[in-house]
């Protein structure tokens, strides 16, 4: 297997694991906040124990040597895998994707306010495309059952929150961010958990947690190590997946309908980004 199949395989395996993340969120059926406990405790916690098995306490002193990027990024994480959890509780799942999937473009005006990054002619033309796409799903959220302005919004915060961790990252880069991602998942339970009960679940939902948190492990070491292969374009098509079989598991599965108007302006937004990313790819090769 060459580099770049071996990238292609990684990438894919890791975004087909964070495919089901909405679902679980959806599954407990519990008060948001016990939910983003469980999901970011365990999750947080494998990654933690993944890490030291393997590799020691080195990675953590790399982040910690990070300074305040690596603190922006911590804190990013944590703020934006609780605000995901509440995003899927307050609208439809499938307005949560969509929106989050235009994260590249605040991650692009992040770069240009903070990096002194020039925003591209491509990328211009693609936040012209996507910003009425966005329009179009919070229309929706008017008409639609399940859907409501408010989680539409704290899905916007999730997209701005994890960008702007993602742009602190991209200025430490030679140091990986898995193990921040350990860091972030587990301050945020802890900090969580004065606040709920988190026994305050049915007993079969307790079976789901096991599957849940070794699905997003599995995500997130697929999207960390992908890239070490693959270009970023490339990358970013195959998470553009994910927005994609994300609502139509949770259609399958709860025969929660995303709405004409979601169906849209979600297709809006994930056809300018990958003609956006397609572009870029073509470029390059």
């Amino acid at each position: 297997m060459n580099i770049q199949a071996k990238g292609l395989l990684i990438t894919t395996l890791g975004v087909l694991c964070v495919v089901p993340d909405s679902l679980f969120v959806r599954l407990l059926d519990t008060d948001p906040l016990v939910a983003a406990f469980w999901r970011n405790g365990i999750s947080g916690l494998l990654i933690l124990l993944g890490i030291l098995a393997f590799q020691g306490t080195k990675p953590f002193r790399e982040v910690a040597s990070t300074g305040h990027h690596g603190a922006i990024f911590i804190i990013a994480q944590g703020v934006s895998g609780v605000l995901f959890v509440v995003a899927v509780n307050l609208t439809s799942v499938a307005n949560v994707v969509f929106i989050i999937a235009s994260m590249p473009m605040f991650a692009a005006l992040f770069s240009r306010i903070f990096l002194g990054e020039r925003l591209s002619p491509r990328m211009l033309i693609t936040m012209a495309v996507v910003v009425p796409g966005l329009g179009v799903i919070a229309y929706g959220s008017g008409e639609t059952e399940n859907a409501h302005w408010h989680g539409d919004l704290v899905a916007v915060c999730v997209a701005a929150t994890f960008a702007g961790g993602l742009t602190a990252a991209r200025k430490v880069r030679h140091v990986s961010m898995v193990p921040g991602v350990s860091v972030a998942y587990l301050g945020s339970a802890i900090l969580i958990l004065p606040f709920i009960n988190p026994f305050g679940l049915e007993g079969w939902q307790f079976w789901l947690l096991p599957v849940y948190g070794a699905l997003i492990v599995g995500s997130a070491s697929g999207l960390a190590l992908g890239p070490r292969y693959i270009t970023s374009a490339e990358v970013a098509l195959l998470i553009l997946l994910e927005s994609v079989f994300a609502p139509i598991l949770v259609w399958v599965v709860l025969g929660e309908n995303p709405g004409v108007w979601a169906l849209i302006g979600g297709g809006v937004v994930i056809g300018a980004l990958a003609v956006s990313n397609l572009v870029v790819l073509m470029r390059r090769r």
